[in-house]
């Protein structure tokens, strides 16, 4: 193999051309990689923002339901699912409203707000969470088997003990104790020794046992 060799001079000919045939590619690639930066930055800096400006709408909103200030809470919560639909508070405000057209008996509008939770939720922790309120509305409309389908449906390994519990009082409304007990004894061996929740599915536990001792 031959190898052509230099002197200063030539090297120094040979860079000039080289330049004057690349320079114009070279700048532009120089100026392209810099809008690229500049651009992330400012991307990253205004999804800060609209994150930020969705957290403040959001606690504004708790705000207004501690306060029963329903229009407020109707305004707050439409636009949130309105203008910040791609962050996970929109998703919480859908939830919550869910939980208030279930204790107004608006069931179907609960099921509404539901699906639009679990269709804008990118987290899968949300997801479950969204999945598990689906679940809880089944059960509020008398569909005890419907919701343990949708408990067995559920991804993930998040809210262990609450989807146990549900599970447990679905079974009880489908006359299944021993089923349940099992459900209720999963769900407190899930949960923390100073869960507040925990009383109150040992008291279901033990309602069983009671009832069970009585149909003897």
């Amino acid at each position: 193999m031959a190898f052509d060799v230099y002197d200063d001079y030539e090297q120094g000919e040979r860079v000039q051309q080289w330049l004057r045939k690349n320079g114009v590619s070279i700048a532009v690639g120089i100026v392209l990689g810099l809008v690229l930066i500049f651009g992330w930055q400012q991307w990253k800096a205004h999804r800060a923002n609209h994150e930020q400006a969705a957290a403040t709408e959001y606690a504004a909103l708790q705000v207004a339901v501690a306060q029963n200030r329903a229009n407020e809470i109707d305004m707050r919560t439409e636009t949130l699912l309105k203008d910040y639909s791609d962050t996970a508070w929109s998703v919480f405000a859908a939830g919550e409203r869910a939980q208030r057209n279930v204790m107004a008996g608006q069931l179907d509008k609960a099921a509404g707000d539901l699906e639009w939770a679990r269709a804008h939720a990118k987290d899968d922790t949300l997801k479950t969470l969204v999945d598990l309120r689906a679940a809880q509305l089944k059960y509020a409309q008398g569909k005890p088997q419907e919701a343990i389908a949708a408990l067995d449906a559920m991804k993930g390994t998040s809210f262990v003990a609450l989807a146990q519990e549900l599970r447990g009082d679905a079974l009880v409304k489908l006359g299944r104790p021993d089923d349940a007990r099992k459900a209720y004894q999963a769900a407190i061996a899930a949960m923390g020794d100073s869960a507040p929740q925990r009383g109150v599915v040992q008291t279901k536990l033990d309602d069983l046992a009671v009832a069970g001792k009585q149909g003897a």
